[in-house]
């Protein structure tokens, strides 16, 4: 082919030199940039709603977008804010886990990990400035690392989980008077707003263990056929109430280490602090779940790669992917 001439947009020309022929072609170079952009375009519009591109078939949709899986979604990046208090829980996917800390507007940073652990909260908590409050669910290892690496840091235990915890110990009947009255009890925490209310539940709280004390006290020797499963080869003796001597000492434990009221007691003039996960868990998280629903069958690192990038559009300067 030789030279003919230029195409409008300055292109340089060619044509077959055969008579009988006369192919043309254009030299055009090629932008591989230009490409990636909408290739990376149209997998993070796809992973976050669902929506293939229209233009292209959905065979060529996934070759041409295979190589996203390989882009690690980026970390919020450091800034040094102290935060008045961040949410903490986590959301299981998989076998896996992901772990969320929130600060009640924006997502301030995850770790994916096989479970909550103590390396995985270190690995999320190392990276953020301890804040005044942690709100948490009550998970042993977290509240071990918050104590490790923000010693200052207050502790909010999550009344939603309070409550899922105090009934799987005394159920929502409970036979007994005394897991009825303690049951009853623990509903009225969410109704208190005022620090002479909460007074009075500490003192119902141990007013009530006075009087039940016989009862949590009481034990039942071994005798033959009468041994609970979860009782070891033998052992002569367990406390007859087991349940309800957990959910008593559950509450307590609260008690003492002051987890039960820090959303009033930390609280300045006009401030209403948080005391659930609950925008984390119904925000965050059902987000998560979504996400996953929407694209059920993924494998866990490509599920891991998924939400990483739906929790980048969560945080307060969303990095342009």
């Amino acid at each position: 082919m030789r030279s003919n001439g230029k195409a409008k947009n300055g292109a340089q020309r060619y044509r077959c030199k055969d008579p009988g022929c006369g192919a043309s072609q254009t030299k055009t170079t090629r932008r591989d940039d230009v490409a990636r952009r909408h290739e990376f375009g149209w997998f993070i519009t796809w992973l976050l709603t669902g929506v293939k591109p229209a233009q292209v078939s959905e065979r060529t949709f996934y070759r041409r977008t295979a190589w996203c899986w390989n882009v690690t979604p980026p970390q919020p990046e450091p800034t040094g804010e102290i935060h008045r208090y961040l949410m903490l829980d986590g959301t299981y996917f998989n076998d896996y886990c992901a772990l969320v800390a929130y600060n009640g507007t924006d997502v301030v940073g995850w770790q994916c990990c096989d479970r909550e652990k103590t390396a995985s909260w270190t690995a999320l908590l190392q990276q953020l400035m301890p804040p005044d409050i942690a709100v948490v669910d009550g998970h042993g290892a977290l509240e071990s690392v918050i104590r490790a690496l923000w010693p200052d840091t207050a502790i909010q235990r999550c009344y939603f989980h309070f409550h899922a915890t105090i009934r799987k110990h005394l159920t929502r009947n409970p036979r007994t008077t005394a897991g009825q009255e303690l049951l009853a009890l623990t509903r009225t925490l969410g109704k208190i707003s005022t620090a002479e209310q909460a007074a009075a539940f500490t003192a119902e709280f141990a007013s009530w263990t006075s009087r039940w004390d016989g009862m949590l006290t009481a034990r039942t020797y071994a005798h033959s056929g009468q041994r609970p499963s979860y009782v070891r080869a033998g052992q002569q003796w367990w406390y007859t109430h087991r349940e309800l001597r957990k959910a008593h000492g559950f509450i307590k434990r609260l008690i003492i280490r002051e987890q039960l009221f820090t959303w009033m007691t930390a609280a300045t003039a006009d401030e209403v602090l948080p005391k659930t996960t609950s925008p984390l868990k119904g925000g965050i998280n059902t987000g998560i779940k979504e996400l996953l629903r929407r694209h059920r069958g993924m494998t866990p690192h490509h599920a891991m790669i998924a939400i990483g990038w739906y929790l980048n559009t969560k945080t307060e300067r969303p990095q342009d992917p």
